[in-house]
């Protein structure tokens, strides 16, 4: 009994040590690449900056470049007071009917390239999975059409589809939805490699197809995380939309240019707490409807 007791600690111990040498080493390795990408990143860089006596000194670009975020940020707040706090707020959002009209579009873009990318990642994902793929070559395919449609940013896709049928709303909703099918495809057909195979392979002993393998199989089983993948998606979608029309493909991008362009700051800040409350509001409403179709009760 006591050289198993003896013989237990001795193996302890040393499960302990390769344990704390493969945490030194890890910790090592990420703090050399930390290191690594700082030093690209110039975040070590050392700037000369102008004092309030007008001589130069040398400064840290870091500390150099937050008091002027500051000075940045403080020109998009208006001057409000509380005495006239109605008509201060009625000139900050005094674009508001165009801006509505715009965010109306913006969000109607997220949602028809939301659809286009939930059709095309969701008919991808499964030949796209490991384990439901019907063979190699198709597996191969899938996944290769799905990676260049996520790894061209979606501004960059705007920009092409500007470029092809012009400016409007029609190149953002490709853009977005090409990117989106990306994806979605991705999370999609992650979520198909970790279903349970028992119920497609008592389809496929009935008889049935690949494709009705996959629409009683697989499908139900991941039903919930397409939902949830989904919702998220569109979120997303909605902030992509406002930026995109910064090149021409519609919505609130083109106020944000604009903006951008003539220097007017109060109208940035009032675009962005436009978009975010809508976010917020379709977070929550996101969030109500996956709740019931889990079967979830409220929440705080």
């Amino acid at each position: 009994m006591t050289t198993a007791i003896l013989a237990f600690e001795r193996d302890f111990a040393q499960q302990r040590r390769r344990a704390r040498l493969t945490f030194a080493a890890v910790t090592l390795v990420l703090v050399v690449l930390f290191l690594l990408t700082a030093e690209a990143s110039n975040f070590f860089k050392v700037t000369q900056v102008t004092q309030a006596d007008g001589t130069r000194a040398e400064r840290w670009v870091i500390g150099a470049g937050l008091p002027r975020l500051g000075e940045y940020l403080s020109k998009t707040i208006p001057d409000l007071n509380w005495s006239t706090l109605p008509g201060d707020i009625a000139v900050w959002f005094g674009r508001w009917q165009i801006w509505a009209t715009l965010l109306l579009e913006t969000v109607l873009i997220a949602f028809m390239a939301t659809v286009f990318g939930v059709v095309g990642g969701f008919a991808l994902s499964f030949p796209a999975a490991r384990n439901l793929s019907p063979s190699g070559w198709v597996l191969w395919l899938s996944r290769r059409v799905l990676e260049i449609a996520r790894t061209v940013p979606d501004l960059v896709w705007a920009l092409i589809f500007v470029f092809c049928f012009g400016v409007g709303p029609l190149a953002g909703v490709l853009a977005i939805g090409l990117h989106t099918m990306g994806a979605l495809g991705k999370l999609y057909s992650e979520a198909n490699e970790n279903i349970d195979m028992r119920p497609l392979d008592g389809v496929k002993a009935s008889g049935g197809s690949w494709f009705d393998q996959m629409r009683y199989g697989a499908v139900p089983q991941v039903l919930p995380n397409i939902l949830s993948y989904t919702l998220l998606r569109f979120e997303i979608n909605v902030r992509s939309s406002s930026i995109i029309g910064y090149v021409g493909a519609g919505g609130l991008g083109r106020e944000f240019r604009t903006a951008m362009s003539y220097q007017e700051y109060t109208n940035l800040s009032a675009l962005f707490i436009i978009i975010l409350v809508t976010v917020i509001v379709i977070d929550r409403t996101s969030e109500a409807l996956r709740h019931r179709v889990i079967g979830l009760g409220a929440t705080a």
